[in-house]
């Protein structure tokens, strides 16, 4: 609504002479009265204005209210109305100013002539001008703004402009940071300051009140105590600043792959991504899995041309080589089905076997057939896979024969047609390729060059970079109608680096390093994500999440991107944890609000600059008592020395570094990385970009491979090449621990870079995780093992430079630390049955104060727990079923591997692992059948003996408390009531030993009778009976 003057214009011919527009922005009261909502107080609602500026200065209602709907008018006015107003379309205007000859004049000059024009548009209550009755009855235009825009017309002399020129479209950044509420993180934060105080006064209480009738058992028990208190002051202090984020999909598309000045086109500016798939074994890690791996990625919803694929296959076997080359033919049909009808997820198993409806969102008619067609396909695809052993073992059969039969016609043709019959006949039993050719890597019959540690280097491109410009399909009568679809695939190569005796190859680590330098020739992504080979893209738009976080402001400083582990497959109660969101979801989340997460091994997107051991360009040294110092170190000063412009060189341009010795000889690989660094600038397309790249640099083919360029590619995973290199050291994957994940990140953060937790809405990538309890024990131990590993190594936190946030420190501090916890955990397990059988108890007596503090820290530990199932998304049954696992864990694997460390640190024992099985369970009726498999294991032993010890110290406590003259009630609820707080964590422990239907395993009795009977002799060795006990027919314990 808009209000203007009483008093019509004189004269319209001065109109080009007006003062510049007024506008003042009001509101009506539900009373009736104007209140202003501009800075000028002094607002004359009255009506009764004069001066030439009557029409151009009006108030404007903000909102309109049904009550300022436009009414009736007793007015003949037509829709030209309203004079020389600048919000009348442009050709009343001019026909106005022409005496009311031009378009529109009819109308206008009813307007016009009327001496009461303006009372036609007054309302009736408040004599206010109605403007929304104007634009209702003229079909007025808006006027220029970016809410409407006329296309026919222009207005005053910017002829030929747009809309689109118009509107300021602001800058966008691509991520934002999502804080924790405050109604949550507050309390929570201040009871964790709470609890922190009430074990200090309850740990001064312990200590100040011993008891001297059992000081061996309040003496454990308080040094116990103390580092439970330590351990758990570890673990929560990083978790005082979690945060979540998320990402703006479209405003990547929109910077990257929008046409643009720099960008006419619209082709894709975003950076290249090498994904890296491992795999060792293809008993433990079936082909199928791995090619389901291999086929998801290369549907990956990104641009085509920027994507490569690499597969290291650390045995060289040749079944997984032949497997991949299957899985490539196969991804020519199914890519584009999945591209056509917008497949989720692009795993093929996990597809067809998603118990939802397939139909759901699926539009095209054509979807069920295709999809009936594309099942069958998959099926015939599985059964190829399924039957390549046989067929290569045939096929070397076949081969061999041949070569036998030539070796005996040789013979012949030696002999005059005569075989000589005591002449063996040797021909070395090959493994041959399809085309008749051996294999390089490891054969069937292992021999000399053709084993598992000692093999030639293999470098197979299956699938060449696809072309820069879109391939449509066709229809095709005996396939898919691929019209209008994009058939092209990624580059896809098979890797298998050299193995010989006598080098040491370090495991995963080398194996990736290989990976890094061999694509670093091939294709030299900028960014490196790494997947296992059972871990499959769940969500096409995973790549895409992840860049935005590299490419947004401030992406410079980002060394990787880790997304969390979600697993499938296991058991709906999670028996042993292992879908850990305890971890993912709170310690990673709260990780990533300090200075970023920890690197696990898998689902990570790595800036390969970062890998390569280069400091970030920028970073904040911490120092000060807790680091609360902060002092900015820009490393731009290195390009300053050398007078580089920042926008168009690396930051690696320095003479001074040295590359050969750090990297190896291949001028190639050296000449690659500042290609790389360069790429993987964010855009500078805002002023608080720093280190930025030009929109529009990436948009340019790759040029095609040829045969010097592979034939680098296989020279640069040769065993020989990191000789005398710091490959391993300061450059890749770090080598010396069987956690090579955790140690990699922290050398990065050690150098300043910082890290994200990127949690998507839908799961980023799937895996499988062992539900067997002995498997997961193993695996467990790994992990704890190389945990102990970094705390005696030059990777301790302790030695950590001042570059890593005192928190951050904190949380790496803890990686070492935690499997010493089992040491006390083991010792604090036995307690209850120690007090039970002596009759003591850890206090003097179960007191009002000691129950008191036991009451306060039970209560802030649970209300902690409650808080932080709210801000981390958890459960309380993860939460109890990680507290449970923490103990079968600690008294087993973590007890085993800090003894594991001793012997490595002390003795120089080498630590061996077997590979974690990855294989799909053969019970088709039971999905969860391995579970229930009882695979014994020394690891068990342990909390074995402490379940075993406390039940007999159960039976005898209360014997001897019911046959006793004077029953101590207290100490044995004392004793009992931790006992039992020790058996009810063991419980998935000793479901795991029954097995399937409670049939536990003979060895189990053998075990428990053995410790029975041991410790029992022990106690009685240790405390014997006295003789004056004795009395006829009783017996007094």
């Amino acid at each position: 609504m808009a209000t203007s003057s009483n008093k019509q214009p004189k004269s319209m011919a001065t109109s080009s002479n007006q003062p510049p527009q007024g506008v003042k922005y009001t509101r009506r009261t539900a009373s009736g009265r104007i209140v202003s909502l501009s800075r000028d107080d002094d607002l004359d609602m009255s009506g009764e204005f004069s001066g030439q500026n009557d029409y151009i200065n009006y108030t404007v209602m903000m909102p309109p209210t049904p009550d300022n709907q436009p009414g009736a008018t007793d007015s003949k006015a037509g829709p030209g109305g309203y004079g020389a107003s600048r919000f009348a379309p442009e050709s009343q205007r001019r026909g106005l100013n022409d005496g009311g000859n031009g378009a529109g004049s009819g109308a206008s000059k009813v307007m016009l002539n009327s001496v009461n024009n303006k009372s036609m548009l007054l309302r009736s209550q408040t004599q206010d001008f109605d403007h929304n009755r104007w634009l209702f009855e003229t079909k007025g235009r808006y006027g220029i703004g970016n809410a409407f825009w006329q296309d026919d017309e222009a207005f005053g002399d910017d002829g030929g402009m747009s809309m689109e020129d118009f509107m300021d479209k602001p800058w966008k950044p691509l991520t934002r940071k999502v804080q924790i509420p405050g109604g949550t993180l507050s309390p929570y934060r201040i009871l964790v300051f709470i609890r922190i105080v009430v074990l200090a006064f309850f740990l001064i209480w312990r200590i100040r009140n011993p008891n001297y009738d059992a000081m061996w058992l309040w003496a454990m028990s308080i040094v116990c105590e103390i580092w439970f208190a330590f351990s758990w002051l570890l673990d929560i202090l990083p978790k005082l600043n979690p945060i979540n984020r998320s990402t703006d999909l479209a405003a990547l598309r929109e910077k990257f792959e929008t046409p643009s000045p720099a960008n006419p086109t619209g082709r894709s500016d975003l950076p290249g991504i090498d994904l890296f798939v491992s795999t060792a074994d293809p008993e433990k890690e079936p082909p199928l899995v791995t090619a389901n791996t291999i086929l998801s990625i290369l549907g990956v919803d990104y641009p085509v041309e920027k994507v490569a694929c690499y597969i290291s296959d650390d045995g060289g076997a040749i079944l997984t080589f032949e497997a991949m080359a299957e899985a490539v033919k196969f991804a020519e049909l199914w890519v584009p089905f999945c591209r056509k009808h917008n497949i989720e997820p692009r795993n093929p198993d996990a597809y067809f076997n998603l118990t939802t409806d397939p139909t759901k969102k699926k539009k095209r008619p054509d979807f069920v057939k295709d999809r009936r067609w594309i099942k069958r396909e998959y099926d015939e695809f599985k059964v190829r896979i399924n039957g390549l052993p046989e067929a290569i073992r045939k096929r070397c059969e076949l081969y061999h024969n041949k070569e036998v039969t030539k070796e005996k016609q040789k013979l012949r043709e030696q002999n005059g047609g005569i075989l000589p019959p005591d002449q063996p006949i040797e021909v070395t039993k090959a493994t041959w390729m399809a085309d008749g050719t051996h294999w390089p890597g490891t054969w069937l019959s292992p021999t000399a060059d053709h084993s598992k540690g000692d093999h030639a280097g293999i470098l197979q491109v299956m699938s060449k970079f696809p072309e820069h410009e879109p391939v449509m399909g066709h229809a095709d009568e005996k396939r898919l109608d691929f019209t209008d679809v994009d058939i092209r695939i990624p580059m896809f190569a098979y890797v298998s680096r050299e193995k010989r005796p006598g080098h040491d190859h370090n495991k995963k680590a080398g194996a990736m390093n290989a990976l890094v330098r061999a694509s670093a020739i091939l294709s030299n992504g900028p960014f490196i994500l790494n997947l296992d080979c059972d871990h499959y893209i769940y969500n096409c738009q995973a790549l895409r999440e992840g860049i935005c976080f590299m490419m947004d402001r401030g992406g410079d400083r980002i060394c990787y991107v880790q997304f969390p582990q979600r697993f499938e497959g296991i058991d709906p109660s999670d028996r042993y944890a292992n879908h850990n969101t305890v971890f993912f979801d709170g310690n990673m989340r709260a990780l990533d609000g300090l200075q970023g997460p920890v690197y696990v091994g898998t689902g990570c997107m790595f800036r390969r600059y970062a890998l390569y051991g280069f400091e970030p360009p920028r970073f904040i040294e911490h120092t000060g008592v807790f680091g609360r110092v902060r002092t900015k170190v820009n490393k731009d000063a290195l390009q300053s020395r050398t007078e580089l412009d920042d926008d168009t060189e690396p930051l690696t341009a320095d003479s001074d570094l040295g590359f050969p010795q750090k990297f190896g000889n291949s001028t190639m690989f050296i000449e690659s990385i500042a290609v790389a660094e360069f790429q993987a600038r964010p855009l500078s397309d805002h002023q608080s970009v720093k280190n930025g790249r030009p929109p529009g640099a990436l948009i340019e083919p790759r040029p095609p491979l040829d045969a010097h360029t592979v034939a680098e590619g296989i020279a640069v995973i040769s065993c020989w090449f990191e000789d005398k290199t710091e490959w391993g050291d300061r450059v890749g994957w770090i080598y010396g621990s069987v956690t090579e994940d955790v140690v990699t990140g922290f050398r990065m953060h050690n150098r300043g870079w910082r890290s994200i937790y990127c949690i998507t809405k839908r799961d980023a990538f799937r895996g499988t995780a062992p539900i067997n309890l002995t498997d997961r024990l193993h695996q467990v131990l790994r992990w704890a093992t190389g945990s102990v590993e970094i705390f005696f190594s030059r990777n301790n936190a302790f030695f950590a430079t001042k570059r890593l946030k005192f928190l951050q420190r904190v949380a790496y501090l803890n990686v070492g630390i935690y499997p010493f916890t089992s040491f006390f955990l083991v010792t604090y397990c036995f307690l209850p049955a120690l007090s039970l059988f002596s009759g003591q108890f850890i206090v003097q007596g179960l007191n009002v104060a000691f129950l008191s503090y036991l009451l306060l820290i039970t209560i802030c530990l649970c209300l902690i727990s409650l808080l932080e199932v709210k801000w981390s998304g958890t459960t309380l049954e993860d939460l109890w079923r990680n507290e449970q696992f923490w103990v079968i864990g600690g008294t087993s694997a973590h007890f085993a591997a800090v003894l594991q460390g001793l012997l490595k640190v002390i003795a120089g024992i080498e630590i061996s692992f077997t590979l974690t099985s990855k294989a799909v369970g053969e019970d088709e009726d039971d999905i969860y059948a391995e579970l229930y498999l009882v695979k014994w294991t020394s690891l068990f032993i342990m909390p074995l003996t402490i379940i075993i010890v406390n039940l007999v110290a159960i039976i005898v406590a209360f014997s001897r408390t019911i046959y006793s003259v004077i029953p101590q009630w207290n100490k044995f609820l004392g004793g009992i009531f931790f006992s039992l707080w020790v058996l009810t964590h063991m419980y998935p422990f000793c479901k795991g030993l029954t097995g399937r239907r409670g049939r536990v395993p003979t060895i189990v009795y053998v075990w428990s009778g053995l410790l029975s009977i041991t410790f029992s002799l022990l106690w009685i060795t240790v405390d014997p009976p006295d003789s004056t006990n004795v009395s006829a027919g009783s017996i007094q314990i």
